[in-house]
């Protein structure tokens, strides 16, 4: 342990805590733009200087390691000056539209500005008049709003191991663009969002297509649609944090009482499907897993495709390991499709003539709903627009809805009632543990005693089990964060090569740290502690409901009696697979 002092106060920390975090531990708080908790440190901003007693020098919080006997000063006078200064520099290269930037009231340059007490511009604006790239449904790049933090490329190299964006230029010239200069649509770009997610400013934001949600809720007379709504498992326990409510709290009934203010005619819940999806992944899982001998359903380990921008990745990266990939769609577009044509059917309503709208916490969700031709399933396109939980929160703060004083209801049949195995889709570790619960009971024909997988749980980015299933053991893994993927992939690949068996039977992949809860349209801020939180929601719900198993839901029976016929039948292959392509890095 170190012992030092911040500002003359005493701090004990392990030895090589950096000063910036050393200073949290006595309540000081150390301005940065460049840092951020998910990411190493690189000093790139400079805003977190600070002075180190009988040193003439400023040192940079972030990257500095604390020493014994260091005496620390946060904040004088001239540290103060200095900040303030390399700011207004940051703002002489950045746009002065602040009213009507996505970021606006929720950026961290504009924070600092206005903590700093910043009223005038010294120095002469330098504005580059950078095009936007809006090639992407996903995401929109704005350049000439980059404070070149280097945040999205860290994220998008280092964590995601995607390589999508990288700085171009140099010097004053330096800009973040994407790999080969090419627009964001046509390179290895994923649309996990996690750049946004990252990026301080509004450089990087998802595509708002709030006002073609607008425009539907406001149509009347014959051109208007039946405007019919999901929700992720992952919205219910983030988007509170956009009213002033703690991380993981739980807003689900009042989400569905908000979505009824907002002029929406028809409340499902995203919960139903992703029981759907057990049906029929952890169908495809059993016959491929009971008849691994021959190989004849298929070969293992079955790796999960609920994640639109980890199937991307796929296709991109590993399309040799596409045998491998579950066909069964993601619970969003599972969902859309039997909105416009079970539900549909049902209400005497002309599919034409549904709006289908999802609220998802992922930007790759945009992308998804029009992958390819079996996203028009239906007929119609499944789901016809996508917004985030940030685009949410917006159009609920438009609407002048109370969300926190909202009165709760539930959502709508036959596809709203959900069990718990639905709603743990929203974390990491969740789709795994949800289908071995219905596996076990496809296998062994009995009920579990207990469903909790406690294997699989948890924010470290590998995991691994160990189940036994009618004394057969079914070995299976975990990975979030792009960037711990291709260690799985490869080895399996090993394997194969060598000819041994698998290390795993059953692989779940989600492409953003956490899983859906640390997705890309979630509101801003979320670090391990906000994710620990999410989860903690998501297993609470699960807790209190009625069924725990998807195989329970006596909705999902009856989908399948009066509808879909049987898991994996010729119905449901027709609107809930899938199938996958390799696809280049580069389009040309």
């Amino acid at each position: 342990m170190i012992n030092a002092k911040i500002n003359g106060m005493p701090v004990q920390v392990a030895e090589g805590t950096t000063i910036l975090e050393a200073a949290r531990k006595v309540e000081v708080k150390i301005p940065a733009l460049c840092y951020n908790d998910d990411l190493e440190p690189w000093a790139a901003c400079g805003i977190c200087v600070v002075k180190l007693e009988g040193s003439p020098k400023l040192v940079r919080a972030c990257t500095t390691p604390i020493a014994e006997g260091m005496s620390v000063i946060t904040n004088d006078p001239d540290l103060v000056q200095t900040r303030k200064t390399v700011i207004e520099l940051i703002l002489s290269t950045h746009p002065d539209d602040c009213l009507a930037c996505p970021r606006n009231q929720e950026c961290e340059l504009q924070r600092l500005a206005a903590e700093f007490g910043v009223r005038e511009q010294p120095f002469p604006k330098m504005l580059r008049g950078l095009p936007v790239d809006s090639s992407s449904v996903s995401l929109i790049l704005n350049p000439d709003k980059c404070v070149r933090c280097g945040r999205c490329v860290k994220v998008c190299q280092d964590m995601q191991n995607v390589w999508a964006i990288e700085f171009l230029g140099r010097g004053a010239n330096t800009r973040i663009a994407p790999a080969a200069d090419v627009q964001l649509n046509d390179g290895p770009c994923i649309r996990c969002g996690q750049c946004s997610a990252h990026c301080p400013v509004g450089a990087i934001y998802e595509n708002d297509q709030t006002r073609e949600v607008w425009d539907q809720l406001m149509q009347s007379g014959p051109e208007a649609k039946t405007c019919v709504v999901q929700i992720a498992p992952a919205v219910r326990v983030a988007l509170g944090e956009a009213f002033g409510l703690k991380p993981g709290a739980n807003v689900t009934k009042k989400i569905y009482t908000a979505l009824r203010r907002l002029g929406f005619d028809v409340i499902f819940d995203t919960n139903f499907a992703a029981d759907l999806t057990i049906m029929e992944e952890g169908t495809e899982f059993v016959k491929r897993f009971t008849n691994m001998a021959t190989g004849k359903e298929g070969p293992l380990p079955l790796i999960t495709s609920c994640c639109p921008a980890w199937v991307d990745y796929l296709e991109k990266y590993y399309g040799d390991m596409i045998p491998n990939f579950s066909t069964a769609k993601s619970p969003q577009q599972m969902m859309g499709a039997m909105i416009k044509t079970y539900y549909a059917q049902k209400a005497g309503l002309d599919p034409a003539k549904v709006f289908s709208v999802s609220i998802m916490p992922c930007t790759a969700k945009k992308y998804e709903n029009g992958r390819d031709k079996t996203m028009w399933s239906s007929g119609q396109k499944d789901v016809d627009v996508t917004l985030t939980t940030r685009e949410l929160a917006r159009m609920i703060k438009q609407a002048g809805i109370d969300l926190v004083n909202l009165p709760e209801s539930e959502p709508d049949s036959p596809m709203g009632p959900n069990t718990g195995a639905g709603v743990i889709f929203g974390a990491t570790g969740g789709v795994m543990e949800a289908a071995l619960r219905t596996a076990y009971t496809l296998i062994t024909g009995q009920e579990l005693k207990d469903v909790n997988f406690t294997g699989v749980r948890g924010l470290s980015g590998i995991k691994e089990a160990s189940v036994h299933i009618g004394g057969t053991e079914v070995r299976v893994a975990v990975a979030h964060q792009m960037g711990n993927i291709a260690q799985v992939l490869e080895m399996v690949k090993k394997a194969k090569a060598e000819g041994k068996e698998t290390p795993w039977h059953f692989i779940e992949v989600m492409a953003c740290r956490g899983g859906c809860i640390g997705g890309g349209g979630q509101p801003y801020g979320c670090t391990d502690e906000v994710r620990t939180a999410r989860i903690r929601g998501i297993y609470d719900a699960d807790e209190g409901s009625t069924y725990r198993c998807s195989h329970q839901n006596p909705y999902i029976q009856q989908v399948y009696k009066e509808f879909l016929g049987e898991p994996c039948g010729h119905k449901s292959h027709e609107l809930l697979h899938t199938h996958y392509e390799s696809k280049p890095l580069y389009l040309k």
